[in-house]
């Protein structure tokens, strides 16, 4: 928070006035704190475990047991005496034998898998896709939530610019009706005049009121997505150094960087994985197992008269028939992959889609910007012009009151055309998968999900033989490749 206070964009980005909170600010404020996309960190991070669990099936697997037995056995029979006191000499009379026995054993085992068929190498590609998936998620997050840091930011200037033009409406009008009512008294006009300025002047001040009421809206929007309330806000930077010269480089971008066509990809590697991982249910495994025990009498315990016994097993099993269950497994998993390959497709014809429809809007909002600054130009002569004309009687006053709402009006189109343009380049760089940390503010630490999975490499459990172990075991499944992203060099935490 120290570090971004008062700090602009760097790079791409143009920071603004030094006292005041800027866009970099809201960005890196949110980037830090924004609960959903911390929440996401977080399924990111459980996720990265599930690559530990499928390796851990080349790893060995210890257990230990321990069992104690008593066992009475009653015989009907003749009259007789039995030892109840345990003195040795019998001393009552009993017509049932009794005897009674105890025994205790433990066993330590060790099972080593040698060979799985395949199945364990595809459960380790189908992981490691499936964190790839994950870390796109994670990027359609952020580019989400820094959105709406955009959209929310530039919504409090849009509502502050309209609050300040209400206000120089109301006090422009307030001017105005004060004049008429001077004018009225000297007779130079009528009571219609001096109505239609109070008309107008309270229709003003409606109009400020609600332009107060969506400020405050827009505020609490931008205190729920950033985490603080706005203060006074520099104008944002422009985005037009991160925009493609044409929608063709967009396009070009999109299909590589675009976070949704990439999730469907590495699904699709996901799944072909998978399928691997069916087709592997039907080859043989091998595994190793050692197995050390102990076995004697409880009680009393004597450990040094206790049997040992040590086994070591080679274990080869081959599945012959288990009703089609594994062959229906295949189809599925077949099925399946048809589907996310198609998926891919789908995605991008949406991204398409998508990057289209912001590219158009962003190429016709930049014409209202020209056509209403052209607008305002000549709104602010006539409004001039019909002042100076009602002074010498070339103008009525409803003349007057309507130039000066044109003016107005005008003025909150131009307002809105400035956010319009700047919340349809936020959305092209959305779908081209640039609206990103590393490109709006390069200068503050990332977060990247690669440094909490390569912490994993050697974790508890890990055992050296397992290296050698996976590549024999997946030398027939397929490889999960991870696909090129262009990401400009920044600090990472």
């Amino acid at each position: 928070m120290a570090a971004v206070s008062c700090a602009g964009l760097i790079g791409a980005l143009v920071a603004g006035p030094a006292c005041a909170e800027t866009l970099a600010d809201a960005i890196a404020l949110a980037y830090d704190s924004n609960p959903t996309l911390q929440a996401q960190r977080a399924t990111q991070r459980q996720l990265d475990e599930s690559w530990v669990q499928a390796r851990s099936g080349y790893r060995p697997t210890v257990s230990t047991s321990f069992t104690e037995t008593y066992q009475e056995t009653r015989t009907p029979g003749g009259r007789g005496y039995a030892d109840t006191n345990g003195d040795g000499i019998p001393d009552t009379l009993v017509s049932t034998s009794i005897r009674t026995a105890n025994a205790a054993s433990g066993a330590l085992t060790l099972t080593q898998p040698v060979w799985t068929g395949g199945r364990v190498g595809a459960a380790v590609s189908a992981a490691e896709a499936d964190i790839l998936n994950g870390r796109e998620n994670l990027r359609k997050v952020e580019s989400s939530v820094l959105g709406a840091v955009i959209q929310a930011y530039v919504d409090v200037r849009r509502d502050q610019e309209a609050v300040r033009i209400y206000e120089n409406n109301f006090a422009v009008l307030t001017r105005q009706f004060e004049e008429s009512k001077a004018r009225f008294d000297v007779g130079e006009i009528t009571r219609t005049d001096v109505a239609q300025a109070e008309a107008r002047l309270e229709a003003s001040r409606a109009s400020l009121q609600s332009a107060k009421g969506q400020l405050a809206t827009s505020r609490g929007n931008y205190t729920a997505v950033v985490g603080q309330a706005p203060g006074e806000l520099a104008p944002e930077p422009s985005l037009a150094e991160l925009l493609p010269a044409s929608v063709d480089q967009a396009f070009d971008i999109a299909t590589q960087d675009n976070p949704s066509i990439r999730a469907a990809e590495y699904a699709e590697q996901a799944s072909r994985a998978r399928l691997a991982g069916a087709r592997a249910e039907r080859m043989p495994t091998v595994a190793i197992q050692g197995r050390l025990g102990w076995s004697g009498t409880a009680d009393p315990l004597e450990t040094d008269k206790m049997s040992r016994a040590v086994t070591g097993v080679a274990q080869v099993s081959v599945p012959l028939f288990n009703g089609g269950l594994t062959t229906s497994r295949v189809r599925a998993a077949i099925e399946k992959n048809n589907t996310d390959r198609i998926n891919i497709e789908t995605a991008r014809r949406s991204a398409m889609q998508s990057l289209t429809q912001a590219w158009s809007t962003l190429i016709s909002t930049r014409a209202n910007i020209i056509s209403t600054d052209q607008q305002v130009k000549a709104a602010r002569i006539a409004a001039e012009g019909t002042r100076q004309e009602l002074q010498v009687g070339l103008r009525t006053t409803l003349d007057v009151l309507n130039a000066e709402q044109e003016l107005r009006s005008a003025e909150l189109s131009q307002v809105t055309a400035r956010h319009d343009e700047y919340v349809a380049a936020a959305s092209v760089l959305n779908q081209m998968g640039r609206l990103q940390a590393q490109y709006l503010t390069p200068a503050i630490p990332r977060y990247d999900p690669k440094t909490h999975f390569g912490k994993l490499r050697l974790t508890w459990g890990w055992v050296p033989w397992e290296e050698p172990i996976g590549i024999v075991d997946s030398a027939l499944t397929p490889k999960t490749h991870e696909l090129p992203l262009d990401k400009p060099a920044s600090p990472s935490k």
